[in-house]
């Protein structure tokens, strides 16, 4: 009973197997299996033992030989410009201070006349003698000549575009006429009829500034008298159309929102503050070319419009 027992195990063990497993695991086919993976582990095995040396390709340090460096050769045009950077961005800095002393002392001039009493304008003016009397606050009497009315512009204030107001003033018997500068109208109150309380007639007396001869910027178009268009207000150009002196007087006024804004609707022009509007950077312009001596980084992100 054991033996037949023993027979029948013996038989299920050696006789049953997958259907697919008997079809590929023959004698010969699994003496060819076996050979492959041995195969692969060998190569597996020189794959993650091979080293550098093992290609023919590598070179070693020591197969390259160390190449000499020459002491004596002349620099490159790059490192002459950072060289020069530092004493380039000192020199500048040294200008700014300059001209920071000079802008300081030009305002504290201005600001010292502005806070004198204004001055009766001479029958009489010396063109010449405009830059001594530069910001002075004057007063004069005469009519405005309403057609020889110059609009220079556009300008804008506020967002809003619009022109500045040049009207004429003729003074009395044996005195000059000069220019006014009324102030600033909006484009929409361009035509004078839209703006009759703007036009005063008779005679006024305008409480202004003294001001020098404007100077062009190379980048404003020249101006069109014959076509009516100003860009910039050419003194001289002006002042020989309507036959003035070449003087040159801002209007003031206080500055207040509600009268900017009365005056804005009735189209009467919106006058200056009599005050010192100059531009001062220079101390900016001293900070930035000092840190631009210290690094010289900077000094490359930095634009030729800074030099002002």
């Amino acid at each position: 009973m054991r033996s037949i027992f023993s027979v029948l195990q013996r038989t299920a063990a050696t006789s049953w197997q997958p259907p697919i497993a008997a079809s590929i695991r023959g004698p010969r086919m699994a003496f060819k299996l076996d050979s492959i993976c041995a195969r692969c582990r060998r190569q597996q095995i020189r794959f993650y033992n091979k080293q550098l040396a093992d290609d023919p390709r590598w070179l070693s340090v020591v197969d390259q030989p160390a190449q000499i460096v020459r002491t004596g050769r002349k620099h490159g045009p790059g490192l002459i410009i950072l060289a020069l950077i530092p004493i380039i961005s000192f020199a500048l800095g040294t200008w700014q201070i300059q001209r920071l002393d000079w802008k300081t002392k030009l305002i504290a001039k201005y600001e010292d006349r502005l806070v004198k009493p204004p001055l009766p304008l001479p029958p009489q003016i010396d063109p010449d003698a405009i830059s001594e009397f530069d910001y002075r606050r004057v007063y004069t009497t005469g009519r405005l000549q309403h057609d020889q009315e110059m609009l220079v512009g556009p300008r804008m204030r506020e967002g809003e575009d619009g022109f500045i107001v040049v009207t004429p003033l003729e003074r009395g018997e044996g005195e000059s006429t000069v220019l006014i500068n009324r102030g600033w109208i909006s484009k929409k109150m361009k035509d004078q009829k839209d703006r009759p309380e703007g036009l005063p007639q008779g005679e006024v007396t305008v409480e202004g500034l003294l001001r020098e001869p404007w100077k062009k910027n190379m980048f404003t178009p020249d101006n069109k008298p014959e076509d009516g268009k100003f860009y910039f207000p050419d003194v001289e150009q002006m002042a020989e159309l309507t036959g003035s002196q070449p003087v040159w007087i801002e209007e003031t006024m206080i500055a207040d929102m509600v009268e900017w804004y009365n005056r804005s609707g009735k189209g009467i022009p919106i006058a200056r503050g009599a005050e010192v509007n100059l531009r001062n950077n220079h101390s900016q312009y001293i900070f930035t070319w000092q840190v631009s001596h210290e690094c010289p980084n900077i000094l490359l992100a930095e634009t030729v419009t800074d030099l002002k």
